[in-house]
């Protein structure tokens, strides 16, 4: 068994009952034995890696990155209680994706939260390429996130440079070498503020054919001085279309090899599945007769304390009638006494603005729950939902949109409506038309 409790103080005495022994990806004794749920709420990624194509999913293949279905926090949360109440034997909730847990962090600390409140005893876990992870650790302690993986390929930015095709930080993008050092900075940060908690860390590393296959005991050296407690040396999944496709996966002999030059310095992870973000079940086995995470996908996130309203995209504040980008105001409903009242009528943002537009939204609508709308585009659905708020895309009587909502049920099919795409009256450029 693996000793958790190397290199920390009874780093298995965390205040509460959770059993960080019960982890299947950190403890070959029980991955048989213990199930986890991996909840695919996160599909923007901060990085793109030239073996890694998130747009293709088949329900076949188990690799990273990869998710049949999208879930928000309350719609991953309500599958959650409906795949327990099957699988009483299931100890872990990770977010592994299918984009990096950090690069959608409200969604995110928003789902960690959430199952928090519902599970007090289960284990938390997330799996992140570390870019984003260090403003977030703070928070993750303070829920009992007691596991977190970090993708690390390599500790030579000539080596970065060749792996990642461009990194995005604070909304600036930079690539070569400048971004694999930016990466690599960051990576060490989160590790070394990891370090200082009780949090158990584990480094996936990809072995890719002709580019990283000779680094990897340099890389288990560097991530144990750290402080990581395992590492998981991964053959590289040839992805069709991605530049590094021609590399072809790494043969026997030569995982062989750098997982044994790898275990001179760490504990090998020698069970994994190469698990999809929407896994559940047994490491390596089917989860049969569990509830479909796609039905989960139609539910409306039900509003909180914090957000008790729902705006909607209307003319007359009767209908749902208006694009999101065409409505020169949104109609703002609550629900009081079992009714749903109008309590304001906000101007929306000027038009024209580029990415300012749906930035001044999002803080407009900061109070809202949802929004209801007969369409959206690209780039104002990536920002309103980053915000946290549910873009419900339908056209009909607000009433039945507000009861599906605040009773967190699907939106009626007659109902739903998906917008197809933008770009008939301008360019398409994202310049804040709608």
């Amino acid at each position: 068994m693996l000793d958790l409790t190397r290199g920390r103080d009874s780093v298995l005495k965390l205040e509460s009952k959770l059993d960080l022994a019960n982890h299947p990806c950190f403890n070959p004794e029980v991955y048989r034995k213990a199930a986890r749920i991996h909840l695919p709420v996160a599909p923007r990624c901060n990085l793109q890696c030239n073996y890694c194509d998130r747009s293709f999913d088949c329900a076949n293949e188990t690799r990273p990155g990869v998710s049949s279905v999208l879930l928000s926090p309350f719609q991953a949360v309500t599958y959650l209680k409906a795949v327990y109440a099957k699988m009483p034997h299931l100890t872990v909730v990770g977010i592994a994706g299918p984009g990096d847990p950090f690069a959608n962090p409200v969604e995110t600390m928003e789902t960690l939260r959430l199952v928090r409140e519902e599970f007090p005893n289960i284990l938390l876990c997330v799996a992140t390429n570390g870019l984003g992870l260090v403003e977030h650790i703070d928070e993750l302690v303070e829920l009992k996130v007691s596991h977190v993986t970090v993708t690390i390929n390599t500790v030579d930015p000539a080596t970065g440079a060749k792996i990642y095709r461009w990194v995005r930080f604070r909304d600036r993008v930079y690539r070569g070498v400048q971004g694999a050092e930016l990466l690599l900075a960051r990576q060490r940060e989160a590790m070394a503020r990891l370090k200082q908690t009780k949090i158990l860390v584990k480094v996936n590393t990809i072995v890719l054919p002709g580019i990283n296959d000779g680094e990897i005991a340099t890389v288990a050296s560097d991530v144990r001085a750290a402080g990581v407690e395992i590492m998981n040396t991964m053959a590289m999944v040839p992805v069709k279309g991605t530049p590094f496709e021609s590399l072809g996966e790494p043969g026997p002999e030569m995982m062989a090899g750098a997982r044994l030059t790898a275990s001179k310095e760490l504990p090998q992870m020698s069970h994994c599945a190469r698990c999809r973000a929407d896994a559940c079940g047994f490491i390596g086995e089917p989860a049969e007769g569990m509830p479909d995470p796609k039905a989960f996908s139609l539910l409306a996130n039900k509003p909180t304390k914090d957000r008790p309203y729902v705006a909607v995209a209307s003319r007359e504040g009767m209908l749902v009638n208006q694009h999101v980008g065409e409505a020169t105001c949104f109609h703002i409903f609550a629900e009081q006494d079992l009714a749903y009242v109008p309590v304001a009528v906000r101007d929306a943002p000027d038009s024209g603005s580029g990415i300012k537009r749906w930035l001044d939204l999002a803080d407009l609508l900061h109070d809202c729950r949802a929004v209801l709308t007969t369409g959206v585009g690209a780039a104002p659905r990536r920002v309103l939902t980053g915000s946290g708020l549910d873009v419900i895309e339908m056209e009909g009587l607000i009433e039945e949109g507000l009861s599906a909502v605040y009773g967190g049920t699907p939106i009626p099919a007659s109902l739903r409506r998906t917008f197809s795409g933008c770009g008939l009256g301008c360019s398409g450029g994202g310049g804040g038309c709608g």
